[in-house]
């Protein structure tokens, strides 16, 4: 029975936190905040929004005044400490602060062989993180010798060893160039999906977010504005405004064709798969257009 309830309880729950930072600069403000079992969520929001103060407090890193962490359940404070970080990794946005090892492989060891694990164990959960992440090539590397891609895939690497539940990451394509950034959101939902983990990301990038999460909740000021899917997100130019973003670069292709030149766009399509197909559709009414603009000449 308790394990039943377990599994049916969030991954992650958040229950009207509030946090401040010494000198009273407030990080959170009556957050509401889950993410179920599974589920791939981002916290969406720009610099100083709260993502980071969030995550933290997800990460037992920092206590807030007022509220509730449950994780799976569970009162984040009543988590022995190595439990909670078996359950919970996290990548933080700079992987030089995460890996410490000279190698590769020593470093995805490490938490592994920290468990007391058998060293054949240990070997295992190295070969199945790295080829998790495709760096199985990277094993005998020196970190020194990494790109800053590489070391991402390499601590989360490390984190996947310990085999978490959920995964945690702070700003994970921050630094990254666009092809980067595209591995590492196409890794991140290939965990999702095939691995079953639950991802909550923290992010200010909203291009391909459409293509990956489930859910976006975002942030400003360390409130939530709004919490829906992408599509609940991004048509609501409101919550868009007053976080300081801006819609995907295809969205804001098609919003402008709607809006300025009277193209009938349906709803607001947020990748270039749904932009393809309402271009598409679009096109016997482009060629009509065009038939009537060569009359008129």
């Amino acid at each position: 029975m308790n394990s039943s309830k377990r599994s049916e309880a969030p991954a992650i729950e958040v229950s009207g936190i509030f946090f401040a930072y010494p000198g009273g600069t407030h990080g959170l403000e009556n957050v509401d905040f889950q993410a179920a079992a599974g589920e791939f969520v981002a916290l969406l929001g720009a610099n100083g929004s709260g993502k980071t103060t969030l995550i933290k407090t997800l990460l037992r890193l920092l206590t807030p005044q007022k509220g509730l962490v449950r994780v799976f359940g569970k009162n984040i404070g009543d988590w022995p400490t190595n439990e909670l970080y078996q359950r919970v990794g996290a990548v933080f946005q700079n992987p030089d602060d995460q890996l410490f090892a000279h190698t590769v492989e020593e470093d995805v060891a490490f938490g592994p062989r920290n468990l007391g694990l058998p060293e054949s164990e240990v070997a295992r959960r190295v070969t199945e993180a790295l080829e998790s992440v495709s760096a199985a090539p990277l094993r005998a590397r020196a970190i020194h010798q990494l790109s800053f891609g590489e070391k991402k895939r390499a601590a989360i690497a490390g984190v996947l060893a310990m085999r978490p539940a959920v995964l945690l990451l702070d700003e994970p394509t921050a630094g990254l160039d666009p092809a980067g950034e595209r591995l590492m959101m196409s890794l991140l939902g290939r965990l999702n999906v095939e691995s079953k983990i639950t991802v909550v990301l923290a992010t200010h990038s909203v291009d391909l977010l459409p293509l990956f999460a489930q859910r976006i909740c975002v942030l400003n000021e360390g409130r939530v504005l709004g919490d829906g899917t992408p599509e609940d997100v991004f048509c609501n130019s409101r919550i868009i405004g007053e976080a300081g973003l801006r819609l995907p670069y295809v969205s804001s292709l098609l919003d402008e064709m709607k809006r300025s030149d009277g193209v009938p766009v349906r709803g607001l399509p947020l990748t270039v798969s749904d932009a393809r197909r309402e271009l598409l559709r679009l096109m016997p009414v482009f060629s009509c257009q065009e038939r009537l603009n060569d009359n008129r000449r």
